[in-house]
C-alpha cells in the first residue's frame, strides 16, 4: 500500500506544482521517484512531527497542497494539537498519511500499534477519516483527499496487504463501496481488514448464510444512506475494523442508529480490538488471531447471533 502511495502522489505532484510530501524522517528511499521528477518538493522534517504539521499547515495558508507521511501512531498521538489547532481550526487542506494502521506494526510494541487513532481524530471538526483497503483505494483516497477542501487523514497499511477490487473503485469521501452481495447479514469493514471480512462471508455461506460485503473507506464523513438501507434491508450488520471498538467505525455506527426513531430492524455486531492494550510481540496475523479478528471468530459470532 505505501509503494501504491508513493507512486501514486509522484504521479499527482508531477501535475500539479502545489503538491509538496513532508515526512517524518521515514520513506527517504520511498520518495525518490518523487524526488527526482519533482525536485524541491520533498521535505524531510525529521524526528519533529509536531513541528512538520505546523510546517504544513503553513504551506497551506500559503496555498500549497502538503501531505505528511510517517508512522500513523507518530503522526497522530503525538501531534494531536497541532492538527487540532493549525490544521483543523482554520481548515487548510492538509493531508496526513499514517503507515502501519492498526496492527501493521505488532512485533514492534505498543509504541506503535494505532489501534485509537481514529476514534480520536473523528472528534476534529473539519477533519475527513479515510481507511483504504487495499492499493486501489489508496491511490483513489489521495485523490480524493486532494480534491478536498479541507484536511484529511489516511491510514494505510505497511506493505503486502491483498489487493480486493481489480481496478481502481469509484471512491468518494462519504460513500461506501459494495464489494460483495448477500441476502442475510451486511459486513461494513474499513481498513486493511477488508480480506478478513470477505473470508467470513465466504465462510458463512457453508452454514446455508448469505453475506454482503462493504469496503468503508470514509469513516467520517460516514456514508449515512448505505448505512440507513442496509439496517432497512438485514437480519444483521457487522462492522469489522483494525481499531478499538470504541470510537472507530463500530462506535461511529452505533452513534448513528442511536439517533434513529424509529431504530431499523438489524441488530449490529462489532468486531474490533477490545479496550485494552496489546502486550503481546508477535505478527500482525497472530495479533489478530489474539484479538480474534479471524474469518472463523467473525463467521462463529454471526452464527450465534443468529441463532
Amino acid at each position: 500500500m505505501r509503494n501504491a502511495f508513493a507512486k501514486q502522489i509522484a504521479d499527482l505532484a508531477e501535475k500539479d506544482e502545489r503538491i509538496v510530501v513532508l515526512s517524518g524522517d521515514i520513506g527517504n528511499r520511498l520518495f525518490d521517484d518523487l524526488k527526482a521528477r519533482c525536485p524541491g518538493r520533498f521535505f524531510n522534517c525529521g524526528v519533529a512531527e509536531a513541528n512538520m504539521i505546523g510546517v504544513a499547515a503553513g504551506m497551506a495558508m500559503s496555498g500549497l497542497r502538503p501531505v505528511c507521511y510517517t508512522i500513523a501512531p507518530f503522526l497522530t498521538y503525538r501531534c494531536l494539537e497541532q492538527i487540532r489547532v493549525d490544521v483543523c481550526y482554520h481548515n487548510v487542506p492538509v493531508t496526513l498519511v499514517g503507515t502501519g494502521a492498526g496492527l501493521s506494526y505488532a512485533s514492534l510494541g505498543a509504541t506503535h500499534h494505532s489501534c485509537e487513532e481514529m476514534g480520536m481524530l473523528r472528534l476534529l471538526p473539519n477533519l475527513a477519516v479515510l481507511a483504504p483497503a487495499d492499493s486501489h483505494e489508496v491511490r483513489a483516497s489521495i485523490k480524493a483527499a486532494l480534491r478536498h477542501d479541507g484536511p484529511s487523514y489516511i491510514r494505510i497499511g505497511k506493505k503486502g496487504e491483498p489487493d480486493v477490487h481489480a481496478t481502481e473503485p469509484a471512491l468518494e469521501i462519504g460513500r461506501a463501496i459494495p464489494v460483495r452481495p448477500g441476502l442475510d447479514v451486511a459486513f461494513l469493514a474499513t481498513g486493511t481488514i477488508l480480506p478478513v471480512a470477505l473470508n467470513a462471508a465466504i465462510e458463512l455461506e457453508s452454514h446455508s448464510l448469505s453475506a454482503a460485503v462493504f469496503s468503508v473507506p470514509s469513516l467520517k464523513p460516514l456514508d449515512t444512506a448505505t448505512l440507513q438501507k442496509v439496517f432497512s434491508t438485514y437480519r444483521l450488520v457487522a462492522t469489522v475494523e483494525e481499531h478499538s471498538v470504541l470510537g472507530g467505525l463500530g462506535g461511529s455506527v452505533a452513534e448513528w442508529l442511536a439517533d434513529q426513531h424509529p431504530a431499523p430492524g438489524a441488530r449490529l455486531l462489532r468486531f474490533g480490538t477490545p479496550d485494552q492494550f496489546l502486550h503481546l510481540t508477535c505478527e500482525q496475523d497472530e495479533a489478530r488471531e489474539h484479538f480474534q479478528l479471524t474469518p472463523a471468530h467473525l463467521a462463529d459470532r454471526i452464527r450465534r447471533a443468529l441463532a
